[in-house]
């Protein structure tokens, strides 16, 4: 929960001013919670009418209307994809004015797609990637690019991203959900909170001269599918789907969704937790989908007064 996050966060200083490229679902959890420890919050989004965009970013577009918004920014935060060529969209258009400033801490959301298929076995930030899906070829492009400036850049890599409103509880809530069995394969997880709660805490220790390049970002307990589904459908009081071998739910499954599968891994998160001494709010699905229950049933509370 928001709060959770904030009362175990150390404040911003004064004059703190973050711009995060991307302002969606993790990017606008990101800004509420720093803006509840006192920095000054930018967000942006391809059109200024949508749901919390402070200014306009559009990439293709390959511009940026006022680049007066750069004026005393002190941290950046990109969760944009790459470019379909590769290249990073907010590199491309404003890596010089970055290396002009006095930038303190700069992040980079990628993805642990980036390792390939480990065979189901553990792997850490020490394990060299060797992705094979298009999309994480290019997200290991934009992360040498983003080294290769010389910022005082860390790269996040990020497993399978969930929170309130986009859970397994919502999915069954839409009854979009189905049940696949892939005998050994694993997904792990990390939950929103834990996203901001650990950017917080390794902003903090960059300031303190702590400052691994490379940090994964994920719960303890990699799990199926078929696991996570059994436990949301306990919570939700329903019935988990009929179940499908993976060779049969394969044959309907899009590109995209098929890439996933084909892909096994579980995500070693000891660098952060061990080394930079963070503590997960949400250690394991089980402790995130009760919190994303919460806070559907909060809502509706709230709503129905």
């Amino acid at each position: 929960m928001l709060d959770d996050v904030v009362k175990r966060s150390i404040p911003f200083p004064k004059d703190s001013k973050i711009l995060i490229f991307g302002g969606g679902f993790t990017g606008q959890h990101i800004a509420e919670i720093a803006r509840s420890l006192g920095a000054e919050v930018l967000c942006s989004r391809r059109n200024l009418e949508s749901k919390g965009a402070d200014f306009e970013y559009d990439s293709n577009k390959k511009f940026i209307k006022s680049k007066k918004i750069l004026n005393g920014v002190t941290h950046v935060i990109s969760c944009i994809p790459p470019l379909p060529n590769g290249e990073d969209p907010v590199l491309i258009n404003l890596g010089k004015e970055f290396l002009e400033m006095s930038l303190k801490w700069v992040g980079y959301l990628s993805t642990t797609g980036v390792y390939g298929d480990c065979q189901g076995n553990w792997v850490s930030e020490n394990d060299t990637p060797r992705p094979k899906q298009l999309r994480s070829i290019r997200r290991l492009a934009c992360e040498q690019a983003w080294e290769d400036t010389g910022l005082p850049i860390q790269i996040l890599r990020l497993p399978g991203i969930y929170g309130p409103g986009r859970s397994t509880l919502d999915a069954y809530k839409k009854k979009s959900i189905k049940a696949v069995d892939k005998a050994g394969q694993v997904f792990s997880r990390i939950h929103i909170d834990d996203i901001a709660g650990a950017i917080i805490h390794l902003i903090n220790l960059y300031a303190q001269g702590k400052c691994p390049k490379i940090i994964n970002l994920a719960d303890n307990l990699p799990a199926s599918n078929l696991e996570v589904m059994e436990y949301a459908a306990n919570l939700l009081g329903t019935e988990l789907p009929l179940i499908e071998p993976f060779e049969i739910a394969s044959q309907e499954m899009s590109p995209m969704a098929l890439s996933f599968w084909l892909e096994n891994r579980k995500i070693s998160n000891k660098i952060l937790c061990k080394s930079m001494g963070y503590s997960l709010i949400h250690p394991d699905y089980k402790s995130g989908l009760k919190d994303c229950l919460l806070k559907t049933t909060e809502q509706k509370t709230k709503y129905s007064n």
